[in-house]
């Protein structure tokens, strides 16, 4: 077991790095996507060579059910406006999956705990298959790591069941650690970081700006369950919540708001179907975008769809 407090040097710092080529659960997308610009200067000529772009995809359909079996000219891409020709194309992507399993340990007001950390176990064994690895942490005033990567299911599952009462809830702080982690897991992987909390931010030493752009920068999908303990905003701690929907909605993942506990196992569910139905799409940005740069995405697909996907990269600086 291994416990976290975010510093200065560890989380919370300014991140300035190139998307690495990632999952996910897109990359950011989902797959997380990366792209870097390098120039090289001959006398009288400049040489620019650009990476390859990927953004994973999750489509569908009005009812929310993933859409499966779409053709690359289903879908268009574009960058900062300007249309881009998709050189990558993988539909229903089978890249092994790393995924950060991130419970929130304040939730003992619900006084259901052991519900909780069952769909937990449920889910971790629905979730892993062969090739992927999946990490299991608790947070509250601070992040604990419970189990590292693994394909262990009993030793995860065993893991997610120690899982007890604390106080204070840093949602920022479990936000970067697991970008950071999973940032630094091997390369051609979807990334994808699941967290259950009640959206009550209270103990978080990260910042919402630094916490969004370490998430999309690790290339990382972001899939938030937000339980609810109280219905009406005035009785809850909303910050978190709200700021929530945005890293979510940057990152390409997806965000279910339960009233219900009992909601959970659908909602784990949901998540594991859409990370075996996601697309892997790849262009090379023309023109070639400048250097340390955020660059905006807009991904469309037929009328009747709903697709979700990472909205930025950020370009490192000029060499």
């Amino acid at each position: 077991m291994t416990k976290f407090r975010a510093t200065p040097q560890i989380i919370g710092r300014p991140v300035w790095l190139v998307i690495l080529l990632a999952s996910a659960i897109g990359g950011g997308a989902g797959i997380a996507a990366f792209a870097k610009s390098a120039q090289q200067q001959r006398p009288g000529k400049i040489r620019t060579q650009t990476d390859l772009v990927t953004v994973l995809a999750s489509v569908t359909d009005a009812n929310g059910r993933p859409m499966p079996d779409l053709k690359q000219d289903a879908f268009q891409i574009s960058e900062e406006g300007v249309p881009q020709k998709i050189e990558l194309f993988e539909p229903e992507t089978n890249r092994p999956l790393d995924l950060a399993l991130m419970i929130d340990s304040s939730l003992s007001t619900f006084k259901e705990l052991k519900f909780e950390t069952e769909a937990s176990a449920h889910f971790i064994r629905q979730v892993v298959r062969p090739g992927d690895t999946l990490g299991v942490f608790e947070f509250d005033e601070t992040v604990t790591r419970l189990a590292d990567f693994s394909d262990d299911v009993p030793k995860l599952q065993s893991a997610v069941r120690r899982i007890a009462p604390g106080t204070g809830t840093s949602i920022y702080d479990a936000v970067v650690l697991a970008s950071d982690l999973l940032k630094k897991r091997p390369t051609g992987r979807r990334r994808a970081i699941v967290l259950v909390t009640d959206g009550g931010e209270t103990t978080s030493i990260s910042k919402f700006d630094d916490t969004r752009r370490d998430a999309i920068a690790s290339g990382t999908l972001l899939y938030t369950i937000i339980i609810r303990p109280v219905k009406n905003e005035n009785g809850r701690n909303t910050a978190g919540e709200h700021a929530l929907i945005t890293i979510t909605d940057s990152t390409g993942g997806a965000m279910y708001i339960l009233d219900d506990l009992a909601q959970i196992e659908e909602m784990f569910d949901r998540i594991d179907r859409e990370l075996r139905t996601q697309y892997l799409l790849g262009y090379y940005p023309e023109p070639t975008p400048p250097a340390r740069s955020d660059r905006h995405i807009q991904v469309a697909v037929g009328d009747g769809y709903t697709v979700r996907y990472r909205k930025e990269y950020f370009t490192p600086a000029a060499p």
